[in-house]
């Protein structure tokens, strides 16, 4: 039987799943794998609050670099988050010699590529299922399973905080009112902007789109945007013309030219996708010999992200037995050079809810504003009559670019009888 010692810097709500698991399924890992995995040291500041498990507190210390340079332990899971000092946790352990597991999705997608690059030069594996879709295998699937595939779409729900609320807002309630029953239900953050404003999201996609086109992709050249200008007033016209919405973060490449961006979407109420709710998460990946693929499961929580970390250990743990680190590269083949497209020279179709004042010639001077910016009407209708207060007019334009869609909501917003912010929302098709 083969032994490998971990050690886990990081003992919240994550770490703690990773032991409870490993405790639990310790004998069914060593049945199929010939390994017995063994948890030699675990780091965290804090250890007052109970987690429910019982631990040897002989195992435990504050100082992470106990694990660091302890030379029998093999594999570093970095489970505390953020970027320093996680950064610096990591390169260290992989220039000690040892292969890292880590779940840190904002840290990957900011400062990934000279992590990976270091994992390269020490020969070290370095693996991070759980960055993305906390239990859904899909960096395995990519990594591995579809090598041999070209891809050139993915869309994905990678945010269960923000797929949660807007289940709730298709029932009615407003943005405020499903986030805060998305916090006493523990969907959500206390401080939930990461989630609601799309960053969570983007973290993720910059990873996936990494490992999708082989570049080497960061935080920064993706275009993010957040559900909080939503009402469940889109939600409803969304229904009316045969959509519903998602966030969704998306990435293409046509002839070398790439877009990433997270933003609210209409999709069409037959897709995959649109079936997702609550807290669940899905990615719909097209490959040109597999085809359409869809991966579902539950993209947060304990259970499922320790399922995926322990799965990362397991993987390590065999190419250490069997002498195979590097086995999975953590570079691929990065290209030299790729264009991502900017967000205003995209084209696409977008729904438009404008509020405005029940009076005769405001309709004729939004349709003139999206005529002068090349915006042509594919379906408009007004909902309610009432010379009081502004109603909703609420188009469907056919194919637009996202510059001239901007411009011209400048322009509507300014007219006097225009009330509030025109919420536009792209099409995915």
């Amino acid at each position: 039987m083969e032994k490998v010692n971990i050690g886990i810097i990081g003992f919240g709500n994550i770490g703690s799943g990773v032991v409870k698991l490993l405790k639990k399924n310790s004998s069914l890992i060593k049945e199929r794998t010939g390994i017995e995995i063994c948890t030699r040291k675990i780091a965290d500041i804090n250890f007052k609050k109970n987690r429910g498990i019982k631990i040897d507190k002989k195992i435990l210390t504050r100082d992470a670099r106990e694990i660091i340079d302890d030379p029998q332990i093999q594999i570093v899971a970095e489970l505390i988050g953020g970027i320093h000092p996680a950064k610096e946790f990591i390169i260290n352990s992989l220039k000690k010699g040892k292969s890292v597991v880590t779940a840190n999705k904002a840290l990957l997608a900011q400062e990934g590529q000279e992590i990976l690059k270091t994992a390269l030069e020490n020969g070290q594996d370095i693996y991070f299922e759980a960055s993305v879709c906390g239990g859904i295998p899909i960096i395995k699937t990519i990594r591995e399973a579809m090598l041999a595939n070209r891809i050139n779409y993915m869309a994905g729900i990678i945010n269960g905080t923000s797929n949660y609320i807007l289940s709730r807002m298709e029932e009615g309630l407003t943005f405020k009112q499903a986030l805060i029953y998305a916090q006493k239900k523990g969907v959500a953050e206390k401080k939930p902007s990461l989630d609601i404003e799309g960053i969570d999201a983007a973290h993720k996609l910059a990873i996936l789109g990494s490992l999708i086109f082989d570049i080497p992709l960061t935080f920064k050249n993706i275009y993010s945007e957040g559900i909080s200008s939503l009402t469940p007033m889109d939600l409803k016209f969304a229904k009316e013309f045969g959509y519903t919405v998602k966030l969704l973060a998306i990435a293409k490449e046509d002839k070398g030219n790439f877009q990433f961006r997270v933003n609210p979407a209409l999709i069409s109420a037959k897709h995959p996708l649109a079936t997702v709710r609550d807290e669940y998460n899905a990615v719909y990946i097209k490959g040109d010999a597999v085809g359409k693929m869809l991966f579902y499961g539950k993209g947060a929580g304990q259970s499922p992200t320790a399922s995926a970390v322990l799965s990362d250990i397991i993987d390590i743990a065999r190419n250490l037995k069997f002498e195979t680190c590097g086995r999975i590269t953590p570079i691929t083949y990065y290209k030299k050079s790729y264009n991502v497209i900017p967000i205003q020279q995209l084209k696409g179709l977008y729904y438009l809810r404008i509020m405005a004042v029940d009076k005769p010639g405001v309709l004729a001077k939004i349709s003139n504003i999206l005529g002068e910016h090349n915006i042509s009407i594919a379906s408009v209708f007004q909902k309610g009559r009432n010379k009081a207060e502004a109603v909703p007019i609420v188009m469907m334009t056919h194919e637009a670019k996202e510059k001239d869609i901007s411009e011209a909501i400048k322009k509507i917003d300014k007219l006097p009888a225009i009330k509030g912010n025109t919420v536009r929302i792209r099409v995915e098709e």
